[in-house]
C-alpha cells in the first residue's frame, strides 16, 4: 500500500475517532464528518485516477455533491438549533417536541 493511501486512510480514520470522541457539539461533529468526507473524496479520486475506467471518474464527482449537500443541511441545523436553543450541544437537544 503506498504512503499516500495509507496517509488518506489515517486522515479519515483520525476524523472518525474525532466524531466518535468530540460528538458534545453539533459544529465539532460536523466539521470531523467533513473531513470524513474529504478524505473519502481525495481516496477515491486517486483511485479513479489510478484505474482505466472511465465510469470510476464520476464517483468522486457525486461524493462532493453529496457532501456539500451535507455541509449544507448541517449548517442550516446548526443555525436553527443555535437560533431556538442558544448553544449547540447536542445533548440539551430534545428531539421529542415539536
Amino acid at each position: 500500500m503506498p504512503y499516500i493511501y495509507m496517509n488518506i486512510t489515517l486522515a479519515f480514520v483520525i476524523s472518525l475517532i474525532g466524531t466518535l470522541m468530540y460528538r458534545s457539539h453539533l459544529m465539532s461533529s460536523l466539521l470531523c464528518l467533513e473531513g470524513m468526507l474529504l478524505s473519502l473524496f481525495t481516496l477515491n479520486a486517486l483511485l479513479s485516477l489510478n484505474m482505466n475506467f472511465t465510469l470510476s471518474t464520476m464517483v468522486p464527482l457525486i461524493l462532493l455533491v453529496f457532501a456539500a449537500c451535507e455541509a449544507a443541511v448541517g449548517l442550516a441545523l446548526l443555525v436553527m438549533i443555535s437560533n431556538t436553543y442558544g448553544l449547540d450541544y447536542v445533548q440539551n437537544l430534545n428531539l421529542l417536541q415539536c
